[in-house]
């Protein structure tokens, strides 16, 4: 009994700080958006498909900050998803957010989440989640994601991606 009280506290642990980091792309969505409509494309009635079997070809999505300056192009693909900085954006790959956030509080527990359902049979053991950070010259080019599952967790990627990205560009002092 102790060891599954102690399984389930830090399993809504781990989703406090989802909400709480999700909370705060939200809070910085209106605040750069101030009451203006917001498009996110078409909104579907239907419940989300357990894997993104049949999307058309690639979106590419243009990530935005505040100014308007775009600072990286994500392409989303049936089960990969792939982030390219724009070339005049110096985004350092060592940089807080993507370590701290993206890497320690989204993939890595996604990627966790994964391997424990594939050890109990529950996904295929080549759908588990991976990811990998291109860099050179202490400059991020490209993130690549493999398997991020269904349409909740890509939308949560891409909010968590839109969130780290803006908030590298910042410390940079929005720096070209």
């Amino acid at each position: 009994m102790k060891s599954f009280l102690e399984r389930r506290l830090r399993q809504q642990e781990e989703e406090v700080t989802y909400l709480r980091s999700f909370l705060e792309v939200v809070d910085s969505l209106l605040a750069e958006r101030s009451f203006r409509q917001v498009d996110i494309g078409p909104v579907s009635a239907s419940p989300p498909k357990p894997q993104p079997a049949a999307r058309g070809p690639p979106d590419s999505i243009p990530i935005m900050t505040t100014d308007g300056a775009r600072i990286a192009s994500m392409t989303v693909e049936p089960n990969a998803l792939h982030v390219v900085p724009d070339a005049t954006a110096k985004l350092d790959p060592n940089s807080p957010p993507l370590r701290s956030f993206h890497v320690a509080r989204v993939l890595e527990p996604m990627q966790t989440k994964d391997k424990d359902a594939a050890a109990k049979g529950s996904i295929p053991p080549d759908n588990i989640l991976t990811y990998n950070l291109e860099q050179a010259d202490d400059v991020l080019k490209a993130i690549h994601i493999q398997n991020y599952g269904d349409d909740r967790r890509l939308m949560e990627l891409k909010n968590a991606i839109r969130w780290t990205l803006r908030r590298m560009y910042e410390k940079t002092g929005g720096k070209k």
